[in-house]
């Protein structure tokens, strides 16, 4: 039971945070129309993080162009 204690507080803040996040359609649709797409917490190797599609995901773009 002592743990329910120090887990609702986390749900809280995580749910808090996930309500604010607004960034979601138009950065997500910015990204590809630069032609990007959107990786969860990571890019594969041809690709590096140029921005932010969403709270998790990253705007990969390709490092030759």
């Amino acid at each position: 039971m002592r743990i329910l204690y120090l887990l609702f507080p986390f749900f809280l803040l995580l749910l808090q945070g996930a309500a604010g996040s607004s960034l979601a359609l138009g950065s997500k649709e910015k990204c590809h129309r630069e032609k990007g797409y959107c990786g969860f917490l990571k890019c594969s190797f041809p690709y590096v993080p140029k921005g932010k599609c969403s709270r998790f995901f990253f705007c990969c773009k390709s490092v030759w162009g």
